[in-house]
């Protein structure tokens, strides 16, 4: 398999720059080592990043990608000095879509993951309200939440609910579904108010046990039989309530956030 390096640079967090490295899954074919350098703001650091450039490049005999979100012109010119693929947020896309508007784009550090999500206070606000309100912690507040993740333990609905609330400002809630409520046969009351917001994960007993084993080996809890049990439990409880359901062992957190801001955007439009 061939191996490349691929570097992500930016002068801020580097999570728009991240967010382009999707692009790099189109290419199963190529082993993509990938190496993070935020805040990447100066000459200084932009001559470690040339540095680490070179170094990758007689290592893996061929030359590094490199994703950028570098908004100084200077500091963009300084690192295409070096020999790499390059692809930049602003020459490709920011930059033609300004001459199109007739408009100069901001390029300050920050700004095009700002343009593309919540602002950075509904997100802060947001990732406090899901902390608040992992794995059932407290009741206080349910009113607000926008979504409300449901299912086994260890079926992925704390990762999910972290990214919703992080990316996109979504204030999400998550509640395990947990031996009490499959011997009482109904999902806790205390949800019963709020079906229009929950949202269920399921998964595979395989990997649940695979996961559950990592933390408990050998324990009932982390059996295939008892994953078995659960998931078939939870998802009968799930079915009978109406409510809709995703199953999380192939899918990537993003895939998930994006069924369930799909959920979010209809339940919105119908009450409007």
């Amino acid at each position: 398999m061939i191996k490349r390096t691929a570097f992500f640079i930016s002068d801020g967090t580097g999570i728009t720059a991240g967010a382009l490295g999707k692009l790099l899954e189109h290419f199963p074919g190529t082993q993509f080592t990938q190496v993070r350098l935020p805040f990447t703001n100066t000459l200084d650091k932009i001559k470690l990043a040339q540095h680490a450039i070179l170094q990758a490049t007689q290592e893996d005999g061929g030359r590094p990608i490199v994703i950028m979100t570098l908004g100084d012109i200077v500091l963009r010119n300084a690192i295409k000095q070096s020999n790499a693929y390059f692809i930049d947020l602003f020459n490709t896309f920011i930059d033609p879509l300004g001459v199109e508007l007739s408009q100069n784009p901001l390029t300050g550090a920050g700004i095009a993951h700002s343009v593309m999500g919540s602002s950075y206070n509904e997100r802060m606000e947001a990732v406090n309200f899901t902390l608040n309100h992992d794995d059932g912690m407290t009741n206080s507040g349910l009113e607000e939440a926008q979504v409300i993740l449901v299912g086994v333990s260890r079926c992925g609905k704390t990762p999910t609910s972290v990214y919703l609330a992080m990316q996109f400002g979504v204030k999400a809630a998550n509640y395990p579904l947990i031996p009490e409520d499959f011997e009482r046969g109904t999902l806790p009351a205390v949800l019963h108010k709020h079906l229009d917001k929950i949202f269920g994960l399921t998964i595979k007993p395989e990997r649940l046990h695979a996961v559950r084993n990592e933390r408990r080996a050998g324990s009932f809890y982390a059996s295939l039989d008892n994953c078995r049990q659960e998931i078939a439990t939870a998802e009968n409880l799930m079915r009978n309530a109406g409510i809709t359901w995703a199953d999380s062992t192939s899918r990537s957190v993003e895939e998930l956030s994006a069924i369930i801001l799909e959920k979010i955007r209809y339940a919105t439009t119908k009450k409007a």
